[in-house]
């Protein structure tokens, strides 16, 4: 029991935790997250968990990059899945650290099928995906009842590095009235084109909100007709969220972070004080 009277797991010898990193802002992580890292032996981590939550870990931790990212050289996913089998097998705390959620668009899943063939124990621990708080960042709510009753998650990327062959771009377009699209920003022209040939209107609004959550947080108000050509115009840089629906037009109201705040700024103050609440002594000295 810690002294914020939550019972948190002990991280044990020989496991994998699949942890959620949040979409950038340290503040967005998880007490679960946050005891993670503060016990785990080695950390497996993605491109995109920000180096203020690297910070985070203690110092003797060892730090292995798995990152992918479009166009560039990276580890194969089923190195990667094995590798996390072979730290496990040698006694070790493993946390596979993910930005967002590892159950979404963070092949979490295909790691814990791995893990479970090779019979290694795992646990999840769920993060704040992009998606939500990148459009609460940027004043855009996923869901708002004068707008929509309906929200579906999308990938722009799939395995081959294309847009996924398997989008039912029909059932897409008629059935959710918002669209929240990972990873699109590269293939936007031609998804744009499948929408639209669908029923979706030219001039639907579409936010674009690149590295969102954190200092570098950039928003784009744009429309399916336009949004190929103004993202070319723009200085936006992936990674990116795209949101296509009525919502986007909310944010002119509900943009309540303002150009002098400082997005993700790590809070200093009292963090010493916020680790000591969440890792009890007895298991932050067992960790060291």
């Amino acid at each position: 029991m810690t002294s914020l009277g939550i019972d948190f797991p002990v991280f044990e010898a020989g496991w994998v935790w699949l942890v959620g990193a949040g979409p950038g802002d340290p503040g967005l992580l998880t007490l679960h997250a946050v005891n993670a890292m503060q016990q785990a032996d080695v950390v497996v981590y993605d491109a995109l968990v920000d180096d203020r939550i690297l910070n985070l870990l203690r110092p003797d931790t060892k730090q292995i990059y798995a990152g992918k990212r479009g166009g560039r050289p990276s580890a194969k996913q089923t190195d990667i899945s094995l590798e996390l089998v072979d730290l496990a097998r040698q006694g070790l705390r493993v946390l596979r650290l993910k930005g967002g959620d590892p159950f979404v668009f963070g092949r979490g899943g295909e790691e814990g099928l791995t893990l479970v063939e090779h019979g290694i124990p795992f646990r999840v621990v769920p993060g704040i995906t992009a998606g939500i708080a990148g459009a609460a960042y940027a004043g855009i709510p996923a869901t708002h009842r004068d707008c929509n009753s309906a929200v579906t998650f999308v990938t722009g990327h799939g395995a081959s590095g294309d847009v996924p062959d398997n989008i039912h771009w029909a059932s897409l377009a008629e059935g959710s009235q918002v669209l929240v699209m990972y990873m699109a920003m590269k293939h936007i022209d031609r998804i744009a084109n499948r929408l639209m040939e669908h029923g979706r209107p030219a001039d639907e609004p579409v936010a674009v909100i690149s590295r969102a959550t954190t200092p570098h947080q950039q928003l784009l108000i744009t429309t399916l007709k336009n949004a190929a050509r103004d993202i070319a115009n723009s200085q936006l840089e992936p990674p990116a969220i795209c949101i296509v629906g009525k919502v986007v037009d909310l944010r002119d109201r509900l943009n309540w972070l303002s150009p002098q705040d400082d997005v993700a700024e790590v809070r200093h103050v009292a963090l010493d004080q916020i680790l000591d609440l969440i890792v009890p002594a007895d298991t932050a000295s067992d960790a060291s």
